[in-house]
């Protein structure tokens, strides 16, 4: 019987490569805890994300080519996921136990840009990840009452440090919670600042591995700064076919070019409609492909499309997210994937070499 040695485990899982990546996960060191007793070979496979749509796949090629070794017996493969911290940007406030940070943006209201952080957020959750939401629209905070948190207040804990609301294992922080439901947001730009840095700073998120920033919608002189203060890894745009979101979510993304926050890519809210009582049909209400198109001509990640569906707005109103209320829906599946895609962008940004990075901030 030949001898299974190291070398020859790792040799044989070199020939993995992640597709993303481009590079084979022992190069990449996603090969953890390697042990060989005899015949028998045991070994983490650790990723990027939990949300890894290859995961399957290299679990099987890992078994088969460690398996045709001469002298293995048995192979023991165990994946897990590590979500790689992100870099965010230069001399922007940190948040301790955080390793990236998302904004959700859309350059206009009215898209639903909130359904999608609040779905994105919950989506990741399912899949493993530890997920906070920062609801930043604080003229318009309403995350809380899609969570089914708005009538909770949070505590205050050691440090004089808020500790967030949790809801569908999501984290959460909104002035929603803080200030009563009949009080009108009047904030100036320094006054808004100092909420969102205290959102930051002041509150007591703990171990994330993605925090959501729900951002307010537009473009000006606050959205910038916004930007600039939150040391973002990356951005999701959210539009709707229809050109005129289009035009403006062109906006958001010239935006946050112009503050070197790289864009992951677009999700297309409210794609089409399929009435529940005539699944045959399909009703393009604001148009057809215009996110898809809109990532074509920017060469950013297309994410998916998300159907319209009395679901999600049910679900928000009643603080049951779609991916919870209707797990099996086209929304739902819809939600899902764009949250493996937002979690593969991700990590493929983090894992940029540094001078890729250093070069676009400057």
């Amino acid at each position: 019987m030949s001898q299974v040695t190291e070398e020859k485990v790792l040799e044989q899982l070199s020939k993995i490569k992640d597709p993303d990546l481009r590079k084979d996960i022992v190069t990449l060191e996603f090969i953890k805890d390697l042990e060989i007793e005899g015949g028998d070979v045991s070994f983490r496979i650790v990723l990027t994300t939990p949300a890894c749509p290859v995961k399957d796949e290299f679990e099987a090629d890992a078994k088969e080519l460690v398996g045709s070794i001469e002298g293995v017996e048995n192979v023991n493969v165990t994946m897990d996921a590590e979500v790689p911290k992100g870099r965010g940007i230069a001399n922007n406030v940190a948040i301790p136990g955080v390793k990236n940070i998302i904004a959700v943006s859309s350059g206009k209201g009215g898209v639903g840009k909130s359904t999608v952080a609040v779905n994105l957020a919950v989506a990741l959750t399912k899949n493993g990840a530890k997920v906070g939401l920062m609801d930043a629209d604080v003229y318009g905070p309403n995350i809380p009452m899609m969570l089914g948190a708005g009538q909770t207040q949070p505590q205050v804990g050691p440090g004089n440090k808020l500790i967030p609301l949790e809801a569908h294992g999501v984290k959460l922080i909104s002035m929603a919670v803080l200030v009563p439901p009949d009080k009108p947001m009047v904030l100036r730009g320094p006054m808004l600042h100092g909420v969102v840095r205290q959102f930051l700073s002041d509150v007591n998120w703990g171990e994330l591995d993605y925090l959501i920033v729900d951002m307010p919608p537009g473009t000006g002189d606050v959205q910038l700064s916004l930007a600039q203060l939150v040391p973002v890894q990356g951005a999701v745009l959210v539009t709707t076919p229809q050109n005129v979101s289009l035009s403006d979510v062109t906006r958001a993304l010239k935006m946050f070019e112009q503050v070197a926050v790289p864009v992951l890519g677009v999700i297309e809210n409210m794609s089409y409609f399929i009435p529940p009582d005539m699944p045959d049909k399909r009703y393009n209400i604001f148009g057809e492909g215009g996110g898809k198109k809109f990532a074509d001509d920017y060469g950013i990640p297309f994410l998916g499309e998300v159907p319209l569906g009395m679901e999600v707005r049910e679900g928000g109103d009643k603080g049951t997210p779609v991916i919870v209320s209707h797990p099996d829906s086209p929304q739902s599946k819809a939600f899902h994937k764009t949250a493996e895609e937002v979690a593969r962008q991700i990590s493929i940004e983090a894992m940029k070499p540094e001078l890729t990075i250093l070069s676009r901030a400057g």
